[in-house]
């Protein structure tokens, strides 16, 4: 079998992180069997669907590294695909124009609720004659296309992820609309999901049916509309959804939900794939966490993904992002900082290449998000600085104050100074006053940084000295003894 898989994302919204994780199931089960990723677009939804979304959800997918073999394409150009569909159902007798009015729909429903009920068309329209047909008509009703659906009839299929699945068609909600107007009027072409998915599969010769568990109602559905129009049906593997840490579907309310969302927060792209990759399949070597798509793929199988919930954790996140960060190249790392860096007003101070790698150099150890790079190396950038209530303390301590001034002298009289340079001042400072090293540590952290805490001194302050910094500081701070 060749195997042709898609991602079909609906363009009324930016790419969520759901439709992210079933994009890089896909994509995997594609690069593992050697098959096609096929990107459609589901746009049907003319109301709600933008244009702007539909890049959203592109340059997404490229930005995690999920490149499509066929598309992308798009369901309002394939308008006359379903109308032939359509047709075909009607000549078959397997549809019918429904007349129902929203009205006598919703006192049907009441009817059924009132009844204790399940709601669902009674199919009365299923038998019209032609002078009902015309009477309707006439009436200046307009007519949906529904799609007859046996209640004695059994669906069934080998879920790739759940094993057997089964539904009675007495369970479906009876006869299925698939389209809202009939053909010659203006506005017909516009087909619900379920018919224009099943056309666009069979064109598309899609062999699996990758998704999530919130589609196994539509699936039984679907399966019938692939029989009616005599065409294979694809076999079905649904995923586990993602659930936030109650238990419950990830949606808007936990705050972030989109792929966008998670970039702005400073996540990586491989980071982020990553972890989606987790999201709900187990790799053969179960303690192996951290890996590429590529390498995820040549081990990649159905038979691994869970049935479960997966719960999004926000801590294995941050570790697998930070793993990544660590493990960078220097100056790839500077290129993904330099963009949070302009945007906290920095921007003036990223000219220097060499110094900027070097800050990214100190800094790189103790980041988890991109973002973190401003708070972890503000204190850099300037050549003034604000003391904080430790710091102000510890240069009231008596003593520092020559200290530091013996210090300052010395980088007065120095040119290029290195670590070892660094060590080797305060090596001389302490044995000259005959104080412990640690104060003198102590001192000149709160000096140069105005805090007691921060990235690696020695580094920082060579950083400092190289763009003529150090000394300001230190006169700064002296003079707020």
């Amino acid at each position: 079998m060749t195997v042709r898989v898609r991602i079909a994302p609906s363009p009324t919204g930016n790419l969520h992180i759901g439709t992210a994780r079933t994009a890089v199931f896909n994509w995997l089960f594609a690069r593992n069997q050697g098959g096609t990723f096929i990107l459609r677009v589901e746009d049907t939804d003319t109301e709600r669907s933008r244009p702007e979304y539909t890049e959203n959800i592109k340059s997404g997918l490229e930005w995690l590294g999920m490149t499509w073999d066929e598309g992308p394409f798009f369901q309002t150009q394939r308008l006359d695909q379903y109308k032939a569909a359509i047709q075909t159902l009607l000549d078959k007798g397997l549809a019918y124009r429904c007349y129902c009015t929203p009205a006598e729909l919703d006192e049907m429903r009441e009817k059924q609720k009132a009844n204790n009920q399940a709601p669902r068309y009674d199919n009365r329209h299923r038998n019209l004659t032609d002078e009902e047909r015309n009477a309707f008509e006439a009436e200046g009703r307009t007519a949906v296309i529904r799609f007859k659906i046996d209640d004695g009839q059994q669906i069934i299929w080998q879920d790739l992820v759940r094993g057997k699945m089964s539904w009675q068609g007495s369970d479906l909600g009876g006869d299925m609309v698939i389209a809202r107007t009939p053909e010659g009027d203006e506005a017909f072409g516009q087909p619900l999901y379920n018919l224009a998915v099943v056309v666009d599969d069979v064109d598309m010769q899609i062999s699996h049916v990758i998704r999530g568990e919130d589609h196994i109602a539509n699936t039984a559905k679907q399966i019938l509309l692939y029989e009616a129009l005599g065409a294979a049906v694809p076999e079905f593997a649904h995923t586990p959804l993602i659930l936030n840490q109650d238990g419950r579907k990830l949606s808007k309310r936990d705050g972030v939900t989109s792929v966008d969302d998670f970039r702005k927060m400073g996540f990586t792209a491989p980071a982020l794939a990553n972890y989606m990759t987790l999201l709900g399949w187990t790799a053969p070597d179960s303690t192996q966490e951290i890996f590429t798509l590529d390498e995820a793929a040549k081990v990649f199988s159905l038979e691994r993904v869970n049935k479960a919930g997966a719960k999004f954790d926000w801590d294995k996140l941050d570790w697998i992002n930070s793993q990544y960060l660590h493990h960078m190249p220097v100056s790839e790392l500077t290129d993904l900082l330099v963009p949070y860096l302009e945007e906290a007003d920095l921007g003036e101070y990223l000219g220097d290449r060499p110094w900027l790698e070097s800050l990214t150099e100190l800094v790189q150890p103790s980041l988890t998000r991109l973002t973190d790079v401003v708070a972890e190396s503000e204190l850099l950038f300037g050549n003034t600085i604000e003391l904080d209530e430790k710091a102000t303390k510890q240069l009231q301590t008596e003593g520092v104050a020559t200290v530091l001034q013996d210090v300052l002298k010395a980088i007065q009289e120095t040119g290029e100074l290195d670590v070892d340079g660094c060590k080797a001042i305060i090596k001389d400072v302490t044995k000259a006053h005959g104080v412990k090293k640690g104060l003198v540590m102590k001192s000149l952290r709160a000096g140069l940084m105005g805090k007691l805490q921060g990235p690696d001194l020695m580094q920082s302050w060579v950083l400092l000295h190289q763009k003529g910094w150090d000394g300001d500081r230190l006169t700064q701070a002296l003079g707020s003894i």
